[in-house]
């Protein structure tokens, strides 16, 4: 399976007055690498899906903010 974190490298202009962001870093959803939804997926109860937002646990992402780990080391 793919990493749902992807980076890429934005031009860097020599003009630009602020410290540039040398990588940026986001976040791609789950079902982009399910082709199909299979038979059989595992569920949360009604109660965890409210909370998460989709009853499929396979479809579950939590989003973190990539700076968030930065501050925490």
């Amino acid at each position: 399976m793919s990493s749902f974190y992807k980076t890429y490298e934005p031009y860097v202009s020599p003009f630009d007055p602020c410290p540039p962001i040398t990588m940026k870093v986001y976040s791609t959803p789950p079902q982009l690498y399910m082709g199909f939804q299979p038979p059989g997926l595992e569920q949360f109860t009604p109660r965890e899906a409210l909370r998460t937002g989709t009853l499929w646990k396979a479809f579950y992402d939590p989003y973190y903010s990539p700076y968030e780990k930065m501050k925490g080391d």
